[in-house]
């Protein structure tokens, strides 16, 4: 596999100290090989996932016996739908660390590969008790996803009542578990409630980590429209200049500013002159047309 570039001030030293801790067992030129592409595989995970899966599957190829850098390729896959990758990169790390702080995304990994039952069960295993309260939420998170996905709406609404969902005070967490209770109770008719949700939801989410602003907006029956793409903007622009062209030719046209002879005017003039040519007037229909109107633009 070749190297991806990395940019100059992209030095390794970003990243956390325990991975670092992790890679002073390769020799010190690997080590920052593989520690710049893991600060890559960080800076592009949440907006560039493909490139992120590129630079994590090369330091995977430069170490792969580091738990650390097995967890980023994981995650990687994971960000892409690799779900049957990513497990396997999760189960190695947890093999070679002993915790079990990648339970969840774990199971979540069974959910993507189609196997809910198998997710539904990892939330019942002891491993759910060493997690701490985040990773519990989590679990929660993944185990009514799970049940959603075997068609159980209603357990899932009641897997994810829980103490954390009663709280008020505002954890990481807490946005995406209101957002999930929202959208578990408005899967079963409860829209009222899932409204009241999603606001505790939006009211929670200071880091703009879901789209309760927009499903509240949806449930009270507001709708976006979309902005003309660049390319029908780009039409109607030429549309428009072409009949604002039209138009200024038909206003500057020879005789156009000439008024009409009237009736009197006519029969006053000598007898013996000759016949008058046609007025304005009488070119009236034949005036040039304005072009076609400019076409009006269309409408996870």
């Amino acid at each position: 596999m070749k190297r991806l570039p990395i940019p100059d001030d992209v030095t390794g030293d970003e990243i956390d100290k325990s991975v670092r801790q992790e890679l002073l067992s390769l020799p010190k030129t690997l080590a920052e090989d593989v520690a710049r592409n893991l600060v890559m595989v960080a800076k592009l995970l949440d907006t560039e996932p493909e490139q992120a899966y590129g630079y994590a599957r090369i330091a995977l190829r430069l170490a792969s016996r580091v738990a650390a850098v097995r967890e980023a390729a994981g995650f990687a896959s994971y960000a892409v739908g690799k779900y049957s990758e990513a497990l396997a990169e999760f189960r190695a790390a947890r093999r070679m660390t002993g915790n079990t702080e990648l339970w969840p995304v774990m199971a979540d990994c069974e959910r993507g590969m189609g196997r809910p039952e198998r997710a539904l069960a990892m939330a019942g295993e002891p491993e759910v008790q060493k997690l701490d309260r985040a990773g519990q939420v989590e679990m929660r998170l993944v185990a009514a996803g799970a049940r959603r996905d075997m068609g159980q709406a209603d357990a899932a609404v009641v897997t994810l009542q829980s103490s954390e969902l009663a709280s008020h005070s505002i954890q990481p967490w807490t946005a995406r578990l209101r957002y999930a209770y929202a959208d578990a109770l408005l899967a079963v008719g409860r829209e009222d409630e899932a409204r009241e949700w999603f606001a505790k939801a939006l009211e929670a989410d200071q880091g703009g980590t879901t789209d309760a602003s927009d499903r509240l907006a949806e449930l009270d029956g507001v709708e976006f429209v979309d902005a003309l793409d660049p390319d029908e903007a780009a039409q109607d622009e030429a549309a428009q200049d072409e009949v604002e062209t039209v138009t200024v030719t038909v206003t500057e046209a020879p005789g156009a500013d000439s008024e009409p002879a009237s009736a009197e005017t006519v029969a006053d003039e000598p007898q013996d002159t000759e016949e008058p040519q046609d007025s304005d007037e009488s070119r009236d229909g034949d005036e040039p047309q304005g072009s076609d109107e400019p076409r009006d633009g269309d409408d996870r």
